[in-house]
């Protein structure tokens, strides 16, 4: 009886921990109330609408007047061409993506850490991260206007020199390329933020017995500051192998053309043609939630192998 009451007692004085606690950084808990209910309302409410995938769903019925059919679409999506054609596009495009635009950020933040220069530095970090607020829309527009076959800048320039023009955005290798540095043109700036975030914390003093050891400014890097980022570069690594079976829609849609569909057509591009212009809402959402479970997959698996490897780990 005694124990129990000495354990109800714990139990009442933590509450009342827990109570003041809350009570006393209640700004806190006031701010972190949007954010979670941004992600009840965006991110699980929409799950309701996963049943689709299994319903013969109907625009008048809605979900819960719609027959269900079990796994009849998952089979049909399974037996479409078009959908392994537009996974296999969505993988070699995100692994290109992976290797070429994942070192750029990292390169970007290293060179600017280096920087002595204050005034030079923010002028840099400046013209860097305005690519990270310009729509696709727009960027694309200046694509077609730096690039085009016909009437492109860069073509004109060429042709004017006595070259051939150079099919950047009809010939599916150069429309590849053309993608690839757009999209490290367009994100890596941005993504040096955290990169700089993570230099910010490292010891000054490693640096100052480096130079009193006579390393190198590459040795500096490759045993100081390399070693400091590399939780953060992992962490990032395991998030994006987690999208590689995701992909944005914007990008290769308004990049794209017919003439290089054999590359351009994407699994996102694939949900927009069978659902949106189709009206197969139950195939889309197959589609998306294969997305799901296969980026989830990812993830945890990426994580799993990072732990046994180096110890480090997002789970």
């Amino acid at each position: 009886m005694t124990l129990t009451k000495a354990t109800q007692a714990t139990k009442t004085g933590d509450f009342g921990k827990r109570k003041s606690y809350i009570k006393r950084y209640w700004q806190l808990y006031a701010l972190l109330s949007l954010p979670i209910a941004y992600f009840l309302i965006f991110r699980y409410g929409p799950m309701y609408g996963v049943q689709i995938a299994f319903k013969d769903f109907n625009l008048f019925q809605g979900i819960n007047g719609s027959e269900w059919i079990g796994l009849e679409a998952f089979r049909e999506v399974f037996a479409m061409n078009d959908f392994y054609i537009t996974l296999r596009n969505t993988f070699m495009l995100n692994f290109l993506d992976l290797l070429v635009s994942f070192p750029a950020p990292i390169i970007l933040a290293i060179m600017l850490y280096e920087i002595r220069n204050a005034w030079f530095k923010k002028i840099s970090q400046t013209l860097l991260y305005i690519p990270h607020f310009i729509s696709w829309v727009i960027i694309g527009g200046i694509v077609y206007q730096l690039f085009g076959t016909q009437s492109g800048m860069v073509n004109t320039v060429l042709q004017a020199m006595g070259m051939d023009a150079i099919p950047f955005l009809t010939d599916k290798n150069s429309w590849l390329i053309t993608y690839l540095f757009t999209g490290v043109w367009q994100s890596a700036g941005w993504g040096t933020i955290l990169y700089l975030a993570a230099l910010t914390g490292v010891n000054r003093e490693l640096f100052e017995a480096a130079d009193v050891d006579g390393a190198s400014r590459m040795k500096k890097i490759w045993h100081i500051t390399l070693p400091s980022i590399k939780p953060t570069i992992i962490t990032l690594l395991i998030l994006n192998l987690g999208k590689m079976v995701s992909i944005g829609f914007d990008r290769p849609y308004i990049i794209g053309n017919t003439a290089v569909r054999e590359y351009s057509d994407v699994l996102s591009t694939f949900v927009y043609r069978i659902g949106l212009e189709a009206g197969q809402y139950t195939l889309a959402t197959v589609v998306g939630l294969f997305q799901a479970i296969v980026g989830l997959v990812f993830i945890l698996g990426s994580n799993y192998i990072s732990k046994k490897v180096t110890g480090d780990g997002i789970l």
